[in-house]
């Protein structure tokens, strides 16, 4: 069975963070979303793995 996409609410409640957060981190972290339409999506596996390699938290 494949992994549901998520939607930008979603994946901030996974985080623990605010939907504007994730919309910073897509812009300015290259977090993994794919855009479908006018809407973000995202799948836990991708995101998980970025934020353990350390991605969220690295400074430019």
């Amino acid at each position: 069975m494949s992994e549901p996409w998520l939607s930008a609410d979603d994946i901030a409640e996974h985080l623990g963070v605010t939907k504007d957060t994730i919309y910073a981190w897509i812009s300015d972290k290259g977090m993994p979303a794919h855009k479908v339409g006018r809407l973000w999506k995202f799948q836990t596996s991708e995101v998980d793995a970025w934020v353990r390699r350390g991605d969220a938290g690295a400074t430019d």
